[in-house]
C-alpha cells in the first residue's frame, strides 16, 4: 500500500502540491502571529527614569487599596493628593529637599511668521528647574532659567531643530499652563526622553503656576525619612509613599506604560491570531477534504479491484501524513522568518511600542506544527470514511456524480453551529445588548455562522448557482448554460472554491461594517447629547485649560458656559470587585444648558455635593439608594444616586460635583448661545478669549470631527493587520483551490475540444464558471455579514442609539472584484496550459 500511495501522489502531484501549499501557509501564519503574541506576555524591565538620580522620593500615594474577603484590591487614583506642607517642613529638617511640581503645558513657537504648534496634543509637563537634576536632565545648549519668563525645553536632536521641527535657544514661545498663557524665551535645551515632554521654569515661577507639591526629592537617610513621614501624618489619614531603589519607578510619569502598551498589542495580536487560526483551519480542512473528494473515481476502481475499505482509509491517511508533516515543518520555518518583519511593521506603524521585538519562545512553533498536522488529519477523516464505504458495484456510478454530499452528521453539525451563532445573537440582545459592541463578540460570532454556512454549502450551492447564472444561461451561446450546469453539478468543487470567497466577504463585511457602524453610532450619540454650539477641550489625556480662558468665557454676555473636569470614581461591587468608572465633575445647572443626557430615571438637576449620577452598567442603580465610592483622590464617601443614564455605546459615564473632584483641573468648556443673544458677538468674544490665552476654540461640528472620527488611525491599522493577514491567505487559498480543481478537469476540457469547441470558447467557459463560483461565495458571505450587522442594529436600537448601519460598499466591492480577477486567472492559466496538448491525448485520462 505504501508503494501505491507514493505512485498516487506522483500521478496527482498538482493536488498534493496544492494541499502542501495551503497547509504550509496556514501553519506559517499561525506560527508568525503566535510568535508575535508570545512577545507581548512580558514587558521589559525598566529602572527609575524621572527620579533616577534621586536618593529618596516622597509623594502622596497614587493607588487605592481596599481589603476584601478574597484579598486586597487596588486601583490607580485619577487625582492623587499633594504632599502636605507639614510633611515638607518636617523633611526639610533632615537635609536638602527639592520640591517637584508637575502641571500640563503646551507651547508654540512665535518666530518666523505664523505660529508653529509643537507637540500639539502631547502630554507636555512643566517642572521647576531644580528638580531636573533628579532625572538627570543635562543641558545640551544654553543655560538654566534664572528669571520669570525664561524656560528650558526638551528637544530630540540638533538636526530636528535646524529642520524647523522644534525650537532652539533664543526662540520666543507661547506657553499655556492651567494658570495662564503667555510668551516666554527659550534659554536652554535638554535632551528629550521617551517618558515625557518636559518644560522647565524657575522654581519661583513653577510654584506660582502650580502651588501644590507633587513630590519631594530628599537627600537624607531613607529610614529617617520614613520615621519623619510617620510622625508628620500620624492621625491625618494621609497616604504618603517613601520610595527608594527600584520603587522610585512608581513616581515616573505613567510607570505602567510598557505593560499597558502590551495589553493593547496583546489584544490586537490575540484577535489576529484567533482569526488567522480560524481561517487557516477552515481553509486547510476544506482543501484536504476536497483533495480526497477529487479522487473518488480512483477509490471506486480500487474497491472494484479488491481493496478493502480499511486499506482505502489507510492509504488516504498515509498520504495526508506524508504531505502534512513536511508542510507543517515548512510552515514553522515560514512563521519564524515572517514574525520579525511583522513585529517591525507594527513598530513602524505605531501599533506597537518602539522596543517591541520577537523573543526566543518556541512554544508557538510547536503549537502551529501540531495544529497543522491535526487539522490535515481532521480534513481527510470524513472524506476517507465516505470513500471507504463505497461498494465495489457502485464505484463507477458513485464516482461519476456528486451524490451523498450531505451525510446526516453534516446536517447535524451545520444546524448546531447555525443555531449556536443565531442563539448567541438573540441571547445577547435579550440579556446584554452592549455585548454586541465589544470586539471579542463581533469578531468571534461570524466564525460560527461562516462554518455553519460552509457546511450547508452543498445544499445552498445549486439554487444559488441557478440564481446567479439565470441571466447568463439565457444569453446566446452555450457558455452561460454550461457554466451553470457545471457549477451546479460539481457541488463539491463549487463549494471548495467558494469557501475562501465566503470567508473573505463574511469577515471583511462583518468587521469593517461593524466598526464603521459603531463609530458612526458613537458620533451620533455625542452629537445628540451635546447641544452646545462650541466645545473647547484641553489637548492630551491629562491636559488643562488656562484659568483666564475659563474666566473670560464665563463672563461673555449671552453665553451659557459649562466648565467640567475629568475625574474617576471607584466602587466595590459584590464585595470583591473594585471597579473604576470615568467621571466628569460638573455644575448641574450649567450642564443642563449645553447637553441632553439620556436619562433613564431620576433627574440630573438634583445633583449636589452629596449626590452622584450613574449609568445602567452599575450594580447599584436605583434612584435614592446610597452607594459607597472612592473619589479621584482616594477619599471614601457615600453618595446618593440622583439619576441613572442609559448605557448607550458605553460613553455615558458618571457625574459628580466639582467639590467631589478636588485637584482635577478644568479640561473642557461647552458654550451655547442663549436664546435671543447675538451669536456673532458671542463667537467673536469666545475666539478673542481663545486667541489671548492660546486656546483652540472649535464649533460643535469641528469638535465631533476631531474627537469622534469615523475611522481612527489605530482602528484602521488594527483592521489592516487583522484582515490583511487573513485575506491574503484566503486569496492564495482561492487561487490554489482553483488550480487544483481546473487541473483535475483536463479530461472534461479535452472532451469539449473534441466536440467542436474552440480554445477561446473553452477558456471563456472556465472563466465564466469561476465568476459564478465567486458570486456564490460572495452571496454566502454577504448573508453571514448581513445577519451580524442586523444583530448590531438591533443592539443599538435596544441601547436607544438611533444610528444607521454603515456598509463598506467600496471595500467589499474591491475585495469581490479582486477575488473575481484572481479566480479567473487561477482557472484560466492551468486550463490554457492543458489546452496546449492535443485533446485526444487527454480525453478519458481518468478512466
Amino acid at each position: 500500500m505504501l508503494r501505491l500511495t507514493l505512485q498516487g501522489m506522483r500521478a496527482r502531484w498538482v493536488t498534493f502540491t496544492g494541499s502542501f501549499v495551503a497547509l504550509a501557509l496556514g501553519v506559517g501564519l499561525i506560527a508568525a502571529t503566535g510568535l508575535a503574541l508570545a512577545a507581548t506576555f512580558q514587558a521589559p524591565h525598566r529602572g527609575p527614569e524621572r527620579f533616577a538620580a534621586a536618593p529618596v522620593v516622597v509623594r502622596a500615594t497614587d493607588t487605592l487599596r481596599v481589603s476584601t474577603p478574597i484579598g486586597e484590591r487596588t486601583q490607580r487614583l485619577a487625582d492623587p493628593r499633594a504632599v502636605p506642607a507639614e510633611v515638607a517642613a518636617e523633611l526639610a529638617r533632615l537635609g536638602r529637599t527639592v520640591e517637584d511640581r508637575t502641571f500640563p503645558v503646551s507651547y508654540a513657537s512665535l518666530g518666523g511668521g505664523a505660529d508653529r504648534t509643537v507637540g500639539e496634543g502631547a502630554a507636555a509637563a512643566g517642572h521647576p528647574w531644580s528638580v531636573a537634576a533628579a532625572t538627570p536632565y543635562r543641558l545640551t545648549d544654553g543655560r538654566a532659567p534664572r528669571t520669570p519668563g525664561e524656560v528650558v525645553v526638551a528637544v530630540a536632536t540638533r538636526e530636528r531643530v535646524r529642520s524647523g521641527g522644534g525650537v532652539a535657544v533664543g526662540d520666543r514661545v507661547r506657553v499655556v499652563t492651567p494658570a495662564e498663557g503667555d510668551s516666554r524665551t527659550v534659554v536652554g535645551t535638554v535632551a528629550a526622553t521617551d517618558f515625557e515632554t518636559a518644560v522647565f521654569f524657575t522654581d519661583a515661577e513653577a510654584a506660582q503656576l502650580s502651588p501644590r507639591i507633587d513630590a519631594l526629592v530628599v537627600h537624607a537617610d531613607a529610614a529617617a525619612v520614613r520615621k519623619a513621614v510617620r510622625n508628620a501624618v500620624r492621625g491625618t489619614g494621609s497616604g504618603i509613599d517613601v520610595l527608594t531603589g527600584d520603587e522610585r519607578r512608581r513616581a515616573d510619569p505613567d510607570p505602567d506604560r510598557d505593560s499597558e502598551a502590551l495589553v493593547s498589542v496583546n489584544a490586537l495580536l490575540g484577535t489576529a491570531a484567533g482569526i488567522t487560526c480560524f481561517v487557516s483551519v477552515f481553509v486547510v480542512a476544506s482543501t484536504f477534504a476536497f483533495a480526497v473528494a477529487q479522487r473518488r473515481r480512483e477509490f471506486g476502481l480500487l474497491r472494484t479491484a479488491g481493496a478493502t475499505a480499511r486499506q482505502i482509509r489507510r492509504t488516504v491517511f498515509a498520504e495526508a501524513v506524508l504531505v502534512a508533516v513536511p508542510a507543517s515543518a515548512a510552515g514553522c520555518l515560514l512563521g519564524a522568518v515572517g514574525a520579525p518583519p511583522l513585529a517591525a511593521w507594527m513598530v513602524g506603524s505605531g501599533v506597537a511600542p518602539s522596543w517591541f521585538a520577537i523573543g526566543d519562545q518556541t512554544w508557538p512553533l510547536h503549537t502551529a506544527f501540531w495544529t497543522g498536522l491535526c487539522v490535515a488529519m481532521a480534513g481527510v477523516l470524513t472524506s476517507s470514511w465516505r470513500a471507504g464505504r463505497i461498494k465495489p458495484t457502485e464505484a463507477l456510478r458513485e464516482a461519476a456524480l456528486d451524490n451523498g454530499t450531505m451525510p446526516p452528521s453534516r446536517w447535524l453539525l451545520g444546524a448546531l453551529l447555525l443555531l449556536a451563532g443565531l442563539g448567541l445573537l438573540v441571547w445577547s440582545l435579550a440579556t446584554d445588548p452592549g455585548e454586541a459592541l465589544k470586539r471579542k463578540t463581533y469578531i468571534t460570532r461570524p466564525m460560527l455562522l461562516i462554518v455553519g454556512f460552509a457546511l450547508y454549502a452543498p445544499v445552498l450551492v445549486p439554487p444559488l448557482v441557478r440564481l446567479v447564472a439565470w441571466l447568463p444561461a439565457r444569453l446566446p451561446g452555450a457558455t452561460g448554460l454550461l457554466a451553470r450546469e457545471n457549477a451546479a453539478t460539481g457541488v463539491r468543487r463549487t463549494a471548495a472554491v467558494a469557501a475562501p470567497v465566503l470567508i473573505t466577504v463574511a469577515l471583511a463585511a462583518s468587521l469593517l461594517g461593524t466598526t464603521a457602524t459603531i463609530n458612526e453610532a458613537k458620533a451620533t450619540e455625542a452629537a445628540t447629547q451635546t447641544t452646545a454650539d462650541y466645545v473647547v477641550a484641553a489637548p492630551g489625556e491629562k491636559g488643562a485649560l488656562p484659568a483666564p480662558f475659563v474666566t473670560r468665557a464665563q463672563s461673555i454676555p449671552g453665553a451659557a458656559v459649562s466648565a467640567s473636569r475629568s475625574t474617576a470614581v471607584t466602587v466595590l461591587e459584590e464585595g470583591v470587585a473594585l471597579v473604576r468608572s470615568e467621571a466628569r465633575a460638573v455644575d448641574p445647572a450649567a450642564l443642563a444648558a449645553v447637553s441632553r443626557l439620556p436619562v433613564a430615571s431620576g433627574r440630573v438637576a438634583d445633583l449636589d455635593d452629596g449626590g452622584i449620577v450613574v449609568n445602567e452598567e452599575w450594580l447599584t442603580r436605583t434612584v435614592g439608594q446610597r452607594v459607597r465610592v472612592w473619589l479621584g483622590d482616594g477619599r471614601e464617601v457615600t453618595l446618593r444616586i440622583v439619576a441613572v443614564l442609559r448605557t448607550g455605546t458605553g460613553g455615558n459615564g458618571v457625574y459628580v460635583t466639582p467639590r467631589n473632584a478636588p485637584g482635577a483641573p478644568v479640561d473642557r468648556v461647552d458654550v451655547a448661545v442663549r436664546d435671543g443673544a447675538d451669536a456673532t458677538a458671542v463667537d467673536a468674544a469666545l475666539r478673542e478669549a481663545g486667541a489671548a490665552t492660546r486656546t483652540t476654540v472649535l464649533t460643535k461640528d469641528e469638535w465631533l470631527a476631531r474627537s469622534h472620527p469615523r475611522s481612527s488611525e489605530s482602528t484602521r491599522l488594527g483592521l489592516l493587520l487583522i484582515l490583511g493577514i487573513a485575506l491574503l491567505y484566503t486569496g492564495i487559498a482561492l487561487a490554489n483551490t482553483l488550480v487544483m480543481a481546473t487541473s483535475d478537469r483536463v479530461g472534461d476540457l479535452a472532451v469539449l475540444r473534441l466536440t467542436g469547441a474552440t480554445k477561446p470558447q473553452v477558456l471563456r467557459l472556465v472563466a465564466a464558471e469561476a465568476l459564478v463560483v465567486v458570486a456564490v461565495g460572495s452571496l454566502l458571505g454577504a448573508a453571514v455579514a448581513g445577519l451580524n450587522l442586523l444583530g448590531l442594529r438591533g443592539a443599538l436600537a435596544l441601547l436607544s442609539v438611533r444610528s444607521p448601519l454603515v456598509v463598506p460598499w467600496g471595500g467589499l466591492g474591491a475585495m469581490v472584484a479582486a477575488s473575481a480577477v484572481l479566480a479567473v486567472v487561477a482557472a484560466v492559466v492551468p486550463a490554457l496550459t492543458a489546452l496546449r496538448t492535443r485533446p485526444v491525448e487527454h480525453a478519458g485520462t481518468r478512466e
